[in-house]
């Protein structure tokens, strides 16, 4: 199976968005660049955060999101977001009405369910999870086995946390990735068991 990862830019005290679900200056360093990260243009990084994060995205297959983040995309229109295959989505309700049943999202509920799902459609590929509320339930429950975070020189003071509001200590092992681009620091941890 392939490594279930816990992913998401975030600001120095630990919010992936304000109070509003807006993530203010947290993604200015994808769109700051030189580089180009994907074909749309609009994405464009440094070359050492394309080194990294390109490499990594061309690996994740499935990605696991809360309904919440599923509802402020709008579905992403029915396409996963950055070239991942599926999209999996934690949530007690159903499909939207008129929703495109042959569109790559699955709605299932509970996060070891979503996982499990996420994990069968990615085989030996990356399933990333979203960070916030399901990304913390996830990590809660043992599921997650790495944990990214493009960290961005902002203070937000509150808002939606980067781990939801898992009330557990976990141990991560020491970083094996720290590396600065501009306006980010990419940092990647291993979970132990």
């Amino acid at each position: 199976m392939g490594t279930v990862v816990l992913y998401s830019s975030v600001s120095v005290d630990g919010f992936v968005a304000d109070e509003n679900d807006q993530p203010g200056p947290l993604f200015d360093w994808l769109t700051s660049g030189d580089v180009p990260l994907d074909d749309s243009g609009a994405l464009r990084v440094s070359q050492t955060s394309y080194d990294y994060v390109r490499s990594y995205w061309d690996q994740i297959a499935v990605t696991v999101v809360g309904r919440h983040v599923f509802d402020l995309t709008d579905g992403w229109d029915g396409t996963p977001p950055s070239g991942i295959d599926h999209v999996v989505v934690v949530t007690h309700r159903p499909a939207p009405e008129g929703w495109d049943a042959e569109a790559p999202f699955h709605f299932v509920d509970g996060v070891e369910a979503a996982v499990a799902r996420a994990q069968e459609l990615a085989g030996d590929r990356i399933v990333e999870v979203a960070a916030g509320d399901v990304g913390g339930q996830v990590l809660a429950a043992g599921l997650v086995d790495e944990v990214r975070m493009d960290v961005v020189p902002v203070v937000f003071g509150s808002g939606k946390r980067y781990f939801g509001s898992v009330d557990a200590q976990h141990l991560l092992a020491d970083p094996d990735v720290v590396l600065p681009g501009d306006g980010v620091l990419h940092l990647r941890y291993r979970v132990r068991r």
